[in-house]
């Protein structure tokens, strides 16, 4: 068995290289969608559909445990894939997580009491991080920002951009010291923390996935050692992606700072689901 993780695109692998740097014996398969991204753009169903040809995927690859990292996917579609989807299928026994709970858990033990999010446009309509924020702390206050631009920007070589657009997106959002604490609420996200320091001046602090992930996985595999116990420890990594170009290639080998062989999985409309 192995630890699978689904993304839209590069903002992922970003999980999966601080996964493998905090458990570099466990064997991980990585999913990123990049014929379908970004997904932030999509309806609530076309978001569902995708992600269930995702998991499916990553089950056939003998995965048990699978971490959405896509925060998209992890608001429009986990809670159905946990609920109505996995109970029903032939993988009941294998288990799927989001990052959404986890951000909001580790803002939280931190103390910060005013918190921004910036999300694709999909996940700030949603309002997914006030809505769970309101069930674990109603006192601590939220703003939000959908920054749509940001994804295609990375995933298309539109670094250049990147700090005009971010200054557009930041500068209401730290104005008069709004808030003290900023969730980046997207995997790529992750790939701008730089950027992002310089333009706040490091005024606020920053909650990314690629730092809390690895850790809040360790805790909960230590919660089921059963399932820990099924993930196979040869140090093995396998990625996937829907569609594979040269620029994609190159991007990824910067973020995952390795040669990694990048494999297709291909959607087949008569089987309807991902194969090789």
């Amino acid at each position: 068995m192995k630890l699978g993780i689904f993304d839209s695109g590069l903002g992922g692998l970003l999980i999966a290289k601080s996964i493998r740097k905090k458990m570099p014996d466990i064997d991980i398969v990585y999913f990123g969608d990049t014929l379908n991204l970004p997904y932030g753009n999509r309806s609530s169903q076309t978001i569902y559909t995708y992600s269930q040809r995702a998991i499916e995927f990553l089950f056939s690859q003998n995965c048990n445990l699978i971490i959405t990292a896509c925060n998209t996917a992890s608001t429009t579609a986990l809670r159905q894939l946990q609920q109505c989807y996995l109970p029903k299928s032939s993988y009941a026994d294998r288990r799927i997580l989001g990052v959404i709970v986890p951000t909001l858990e580790t803002a939280i033990a931190h103390g910060y009491k005013r918190l921004g999010v910036i999300a694709t446009h999909h996940t700030i309509e949603t309002k997914i991080y006030p809505i769970e924020l309101k069930k674990i702390d109603p006192t601590i206050s939220i703003v939000q920002k959908s920054t749509p631009l940001l994804v295609p920007l990375i995933e298309n070589g539109g670094a250049q951009w990147l700090p005009s657009v971010l200054e557009y997106y930041l500068t209401s959002m730290i104005k008069n010291d709004a808030i003290e604490c900023l969730i980046l609420g997207c995997t790529h996200y992750s790939i701008l923390k730089k950027e992002i320091k310089d333009i706040t001046k490091h005024s606020v602090s920053l909650i990314s996935q690629d730092e809390i992930i690895p850790d809040k996985l360790i805790n909960y595999l230590n919660k089921h050692p059963g399932l820990n116990e099924k993930i196979d420890k040869n140090g093995k990594s396998d990625f996937y992606v829907s569609d594979v170009t040269e620029n994609y290639c190159e991007s990824a080998e910067q973020i995952y700072g390795d040669n990694i062989d990048i494999k297709l999985a291909k959607f087949d409309t008569a089987l309807n689901k991902l194969t090789l």
